[in-house]
């Protein structure tokens, strides 16, 4: 049956450098790079070595931990290079791209004429597998289990993020085909959480459609999952971000993995915020050409809140449709603290005006505004935390590794970007997203 959320708890981020809708042209990448770190948890074997030639869609190594879970390239060519670490851990495989690229070409298939196993199998030896998470725990799916329900969200509400509307415009057979696959790996309903103006849903009946409103994070998973069906002990379910719905249900039509995504740059740390055509991978230097601005400035794959930092010589992030560039900063008030400062944002009214005016948008940098102390009691983290959950305590039975109590305080139905906004709003200055996945780490080793 389908819901209508809205929540209240959140805070939406105003601010400046909201990409226009229009497409950029960008060149294509000379390498490409794919990092085993965007898959936490996940230890690589790598199936090819370097000066190996590859197809687009042709596996590049598997999970050791499930090894029917296969990693591709996201373009054809050679492996230039494996960059490890510390214990020959992998860190990076370069690939240097063709011109043009050649698909690894699969059968096209109707996931309503299969069965759950065979669109398992497809998914799984095209690659696409990878693009499904489980909660609990933010983890790539295991592909024996069978989850409870699948959700995905229609909803980007972090800042600056991208426009669903115009990112999907033209894939409603995409996504059609995508909601009828997922449908078919459980044995519970496949729900979708759009905003009331999306323009982008196909129409099918694989699908529960639900409608959100409010601030961020109305769309966050977790916000969704807690308010249509919750997560309670031993249970699972997967999320599926809505861009990757397109990209399995393009599998599924054409027989090609095709990881090429509408990206939007945004911050006002480029000339003009616009979107752009990318492959998963491709150099941020590439991405960003010729229109950042003179200055020093951050790159940031994915949004403010949750994203990665990254150098011009770093590749996209593999589930990222965003990019934000924004001042770096390295400049300090002096008697800052103690000094009004209208042109700055802040949930806190002490020397702030910002709550006068609450349709602004700001240039923020990334200053932290302060060091790291111990937990300061505010009460702020509940006024942006909508999940029925104490964040504080939750947080504090992480860091003294009381799993009895972590559970009873709802670690399985949080992930680390829920904690992002308790972390932006923190006085203390705690790394709340940090100590998340640690906590999520500690229950996959001692509850499995």
């Amino acid at each position: 049956m389908s819901k209508d959320i809205r929540i209240k708890k959140g805070l939406d981020l105003k601010l400046k450098g909201e990409a226009e809708k229009n497409l950029s042209v960008v060149s294509r990448s000379k390498v490409y790079a794919i990092s085993p770190s965007d898959f936490h948890g996940m230890t690589p074997k790598m199936v090819v070595k370097e000066g190996a030639k590859v197809k687009a869609g042709e596996v590049i190594f598997y999970s050791k931990n499930d090894e029917s879970v296969k990693f591709v390239s996201p373009v054809s060519g050679t492996i230039q290079e494996i960059i490890r670490g510390d214990k020959r851990v992998i860190l990076q495989i370069l690939i240097a791209a063709d011109s043009q690229d050649v698909h690894v070409e699969h059968s096209k298939k109707n996931p309503k004429d299969l069965s759950s196993q065979e669109v398992k199998e497809h998914l799984l030896a095209s690659g696409c597998w990878p693009f499904i998470n489980q909660r609990p725990y933010d983890v790539i799916a295991n592909s024996a289990d069978s989850p409870k329900a699948i959700f995905v969200s229609g909803i980007n509400s972090a800042p600056l993020a991208s426009d669903l509307n115009f990112t999907l415009e033209g894939k409603k057979e995409f996504l059609k085909a995508g909601f009828e696959a997922l449908a078919k790996l459980t044995s519970g309903k496949v729900h979708v959480t759009t905003r009331s103006n999306a323009t982008f849903m196909p129409e099918t009946d694989a699908i529960v459609l639900h409608k959100g409103e409010g601030v961020h994070p109305i769309g966050l998973v977790s916000t969704q999952i807690a308010k249509i069906d919750p997560i309670n002990k031993g249970e699972k379910v997967w999320t599926v971000q809505m861009e990757d719905v397109a990209i399995i249900g393009e599998l599924f039509l054409t027989g090609k993995i095709n990881l090429q995504r509408t990206v939007a740059l945004t911050g006002t740390g480029f000339d003009k915020p616009s979107y752009v055509n990318v492959i998963a991978g491709a150099q941020m230097a590439d991405v960003v050409a010729s229109n950042l601005k003179e200055g020093n400035y951050r790159i940031i794959s994915g949004n403010v809140l949750t994203g990665d930092k990254k150098s011009k010589e770093n590749g996209l992030g593999y589930y990222h449709n965003q990019v934000t560039v924004i001042p770096e900063g390295d400049d300090y008030d002096f008697f800052g603290w103690n000094l009004p400062r209208p042109n700055k944002f802040s949930i806190y009214r002490a020397g702030m005006f910002s709550f006068l005016t609450p349709n602004k948008k700001y240039d923020l940098n990334t200053n932290t505004n302060g060091e790291h102390r111990g937990f300061v009691l505010t009460g702020k983290y509940e006024k942006v935390f909508p999940l029925d959950i104490y964040p504080m305590e939750l947080l504090k039975s992480i860091l003294v590794k009381d799993i009895d109590q972590m559970e009873a305080l709802g670690i399985y139905e949080v992930a680390p970007e829920d904690f992002a906004l308790t972390e932006y709003v923190d006085v203390s200055k705690q790394d709340h997203q940090k100590i998340i996945r640690a906590g999520l780490d500690l229950m996959i080793k001692e509850v499995g």
